[in-house]
Formats: structure tokens, C-alpha cells, sequence
């Protein structure tokens, strides 16, 4: 028996599954009904506890050959957790996989009630505990910072193209997902993943074609370094930003982000394309958004949430530069916006973006 305790009050109880430790973290819920194995190992949920609304996971066991960065996450919470996946690809169950990583979780808990909670009250801090604690206070007080640095790489590393050489791309790593990798190589771009770390003079050092700003977790206003270098680079080669890359940028061209309600989290997430009209279905998870009025004048948003209009992308005339909230590698996801990798391709090869 374990029990999940809301910064509120609320007391949540199930079966312990995963590793025998206690847990505080912000409590998220995603809505992907597979990819559990791309949630566990997304660097972004880095300080979370992470409800999953799908009603049971672990049903396709653990395939390390789909996990997409390091562990970060602090808690899991499931509906059922299935012990006998079928799956030919599977090297383990679930629980096991949780264990040997450190993640302590819950199952048998009502998913369905705590993401009503959140969706009304917004996103809170929670714990894991065997004991419901008499004091909340270090529960309430609990914040996710420092975060991106922790999950960046230490140190450069190079991939190779897949097929013929078009261009080579600095990575910066805020906590990237290997399909951004992925997708590039590919595409016949050579890859240089950088630390979180690395200086605007350092990646113009290596005379990329163009730079990716990764996703990764956090309050983007609190890094302020990163934002000075995205700063120093804007205007001297086309950049490509997701997710948090999207933000940073926002922040240093000098716009504003706020934290979302309970924020966008799963695949199928519709996005509007504000200069075709039409609408994707994106992979998104984030908790900030950035401020499209804060940037009249600077950039011109070319996406926007169809829930709850918040931005989704946005290009910056002049400066071969766009950026997205969501995910155009997807993985789990649809894979309808994977074209503006194609887009980022003809920057580099001098097209203007906008």
C-alpha cells in the first residue's frame, strides 16, 4: 500500500509498483493512450510525478530501442499496470523497468479523478509516501529548478548522416529527445549535440549551417544564460527551436512566457496553422507558453493551440528563424508536422522562412 498526497490536502490511495521510495514532485497528467515508454525517458517531465489518463500501461513491455533521453521524471502514476505484456520487441515488464531506475509509483488510484483535480485547480505538488505526512509544508514549498542543466549532456557528441551530406547542425541539448536527432541525421544533416553550457562563440566555433534549440523542462525565464546566447546567435545563421527552444527564444528576441493551467501534455494535441488555415495534430509537453503579444512588432505567430489559443509557434521575419511549442518529430505521435524539418533543411540552404 502506498498513498499519492496533494499539496492540497487530497490523499490518493493504491498499490506501491516500482521502486520502494519516497517521492515529491509537480503532478502532471498526460492523455497519450501509447508511448509510455517515450514519456518515462522524455528528459522534459524532469521534477514530475506523471499521471498517465490511459487506463492500463506496460501492455507492450520495455524496449530500451524506444527510449528517447534520460530518466527524469520523479513519480508514476497508473490506472492498472499490466505484468504480462505481449510484445516480440519487449525485453521486460514495466514495473521491473521502474525499479531498476529509481521511479517510484502507485497503481490502483481513480487517473480519472485526479486529472478532473487538476484540471480545475491546475497543476500541483504531490508525493509518493507510505506514511500521509502531518505536514504539507515541504510539499508546498517544492519547485522544479536547475532542471535543464541536470538533464543535458556533459559533453559534445557527434552523429553521422544517414545517406548523403547536406549540412551540419549544432544541437543544443536543454534535454533533447533522440528523434530530433533522428530526424536530422536522416535527413543527411550531420548532428553535433552540445551541453546546455556551450557559449554562443563556441557553437560559432564550429561553423554549423544552422542551430536546433532542443525541448527540455522547466521555468524557461530561469535560464538566463541560455537566453543570452540564443540572443548572440539569432541573425547569424537559421535556427530551429521546439518546445522549450520555442520559449528560450521568445525570452531572448525580448518577449514574455506564462505558466499554463495544467499545461499540454500527449499526442493529440490540435494546432492551427494561422498562415494555411489548416489544423495538425501535434505531441506536445510543456507547461509554459509563450506571450504572442509580447513579441508584436519583433515576430509573427504561425501557430496557435485550437483549445485554448495559446501560441504554438513563431517565425521572426529577417532572422531565418522559426520556432514551435510542439513536437515535429512526434515519437509517440503523429507525424503530420515532421515537414518543418524540411523547412529547417531550406533555411539552411538559404530560402528564406517567412
Amino acid at each position: 500500500m502506498a498513498y499519492l498526497v496533494l499539496a492540497s490536502g487530497e490523499v490518493y490511495e493504491g498499490t506501491r509498483i516500482g521502486a520502494p521510495v519516497d517521492a515529491i514532485g509537480e503532478l502532471v497528467f498526460t492523455t497519450g493512450m501509447e508511448g509510455y515508454l517515450e514519456t518515462l525517458t522524455d528528459p522534459s517531465y524532469a521534477g514530475q510525478i506523471v499521471i498517465q489518463t490511459f487506463p492500463m500501461i506496460g501492455n507492450y513491455g520495455v524496449i530500451p530501442e524506444d527510449f528517447e533521453g534520460k530518466r527524469a521524471l520523479h513519480g508514476y502514476i497508473v490506472r492498472e499496470l499490466c505484468d504480462a505484456p505481449s510484445n516480440f520487441r519487449s525485453e521486460g515488464t514495466l514495473d521491473a523497468y521502474l525499479q531498476s531506475q529509481g521511479i517510484p509509483g502507485i497503481c490502483g488510484v481513480d487517473t480519472r479523478q485526479l486529472t478532473r483535480t487538476l484540471r480545475e485547480y491546475g497543476v500541483m505538488n504531490a508525493c509518493i509516501t507510505d506514511t500521509v505526512p502531518k505536514d504539507l509544508s515541504a510539499l508546498q514549498a517544492y519547485q522544479v529548478t536547475g532542471v535543464v542543466e541536470r538533464v543535458s549532456c556533459e559533453k559534445p557528441s557527434t552523429y553521422p548522416v544517414e545517406g548523403k551530406m547536406r549540412y551540419r547542425v549544432a544541437l543544443m541539448d536543454y534535454g533533447a529527445k533522440r528523434n530530433i536527432i533522428r530526424s536530422l541525421t536522416r535527413r543527411g544533416c550531420e548532428v553535433t549535440c552540445l551541453p546546455a553550457t556551450t557559449t554562443a562563440a563556441q557553437v560559432l566555433a564550429l561553423s554549423p549551417d544552422g542551430v536546433m534549440l532542443s525541448n527540455g523542462p522547466g521555468d524557461p525565464a530561469e535560464n538566463l544564460f541560455q537566453i543570452q546566447q540564443i540572443r548572440q546567435l539569432v541573425g547569424k545563421l537559421p535556427i530551429f527551436g521546439i518546445c522549450l527552444g520555442h520559449q528560450l527564444t521568445a525570452l531572448a528576441m525580448g518577449g514574455k512566457t506564462m505558466k499554463l493551467h495544467y499545461g499540454h501534455r500527449g499526442a493529440n494535441q490540435p494546432v492551427r496553422d494561422l498562415i494555411t488555415g489548416r489544423t495538425y495534430i501535434t505531441s506536445q509537453n510543456h507547461g509554459y507558453a509563450v506571450i504572442a503579444d509580447s513579441l508584436q512588432g519583433i515576430g509573427v505567430e504561425s501557430f496557435r493551440n485550437a483549445n485554448d489559443d495559446s501560441c504554438e509557434g513563431m517565425i521572426y521575419p529577417g532572422k531565418q528563424l522559426m520556432t514551435v511549442q510542439f513536437h515535429p518529430e512526434a515519437c509517440s505521435g503523429p507525424r503530420d508536422t515532421a515537414f518543418l524539418f524540411d523547412r529547417f533543411l531550406q533555411m539552411m540552404g538559404g530560402e528564406p522562412v517567412a
